[in-house]
């Protein structure tokens, strides 16, 4: 299980921006349950790696959220508001938002594992296989968070524009042409901004760090989704569920 917590970045001289993040979180997760914490914080607990890996990336493209992902056990059932869970992974993502803003510098995002120490939830030790999978998850969703972060506003725009374009498309053929009809821009101009932008190698990394999530969610819960073992790493059920990567063909596509 995961479980963000999602503070906003200098709150103290900005409004508030918690209500419209929560009406972007309800589109992004299909059963993900988000809700203000305290303050401009924000927490909800995620079951699927990929939709982890959907909302932090969107956290970050706007450079006004630090985000903290505690992954373990949480003490089940589930209640209804987040703000009244508890279990390690809750431990570990408060943990994890606080090492964030420590980072903040750089790609302001974390990931902590969350363990059992003396029968409390408490974070895994940092030499642990918990800890370990949770630093290789960290440094992939790290390398894809700079490449959103430092995607500048026109290369969002041709972003944004060719992935509506291919959710409501059958196949890839043709949409980078498609884009360039609704942007008034040249099928070329779409390309050199696709590539400029990481955006291939962005949808190529993101099954890794979603498979490096459930991997490190095996190990910690001791469960053998997506290892096998729940302390060997494998295929998992992570690398089956992950959306396909959008095309992004900086050739052009006619």
């Amino acid at each position: 299980m995961y479980v963000l917590t999602i503070d906003q970045r200098g709150s103290s001289t900005d409004v508030d921006r918690v209500p419209g993040f929560l009406a972007e979180l309800a589109g992004l997760s299909t059963a993900g349950r988000f809700e203000r914490s305290v303050g401009d914080e924000v927490q909800g607990v995620v079951e699927r790696p990929e939709e982890v890996v959907e909302i932090a990336l969107h956290a970050l493209r706007s450079g006004r959220w630090y985000v903290g992902i505690g992954v373990g056990p949480v003490d089940l059932p589930l209640p209804a508001s987040p703000r009244e869970g508890s279990g390690p992974a809750f431990v570990a993502a408060r943990l994890a938002v606080e090492r964030a803003k420590s980072a903040a510098a750089h790609v302001p995002l974390a990931v902590v594992s969350g363990g059992l120490r003396r029968g409390g939830a408490a974070p895994s030790p940092e030499d642990s296989a918990g800890a370990t999978a949770c630093a290789n998850a960290e440094a992939v969703l790290r390398l894809i968070g700079r490449l959103v972060q430092d995607r500048t506003t026109a290369q969002w725009k041709v972003v944004d524009v060719l992935r509506a374009v291919q959710q409501g498309h059958t196949g890839t053929h043709g949409t980078q042409k498609i884009a360039a009809r609704k942007l008034g821009i040249t099928e070329q101009s779409v390309s050199r901004a696709l590539l400029r932008s990481g955006w291939q190698e962005e949808w190529a990394a993101r099954p890794a760090a979603a498979l490096l999530l459930e991997l490190a969610d095996g190990v910690i819960t001791g469960t053998d989704a997506g290892t096998g073992t729940g302390t060997d790493a494998g295929t998992g059920a992570a690398a089956g569920r992950t959306r396909e990567a959008p095309s992004s063909n900086t050739e052009g596509d006619r």
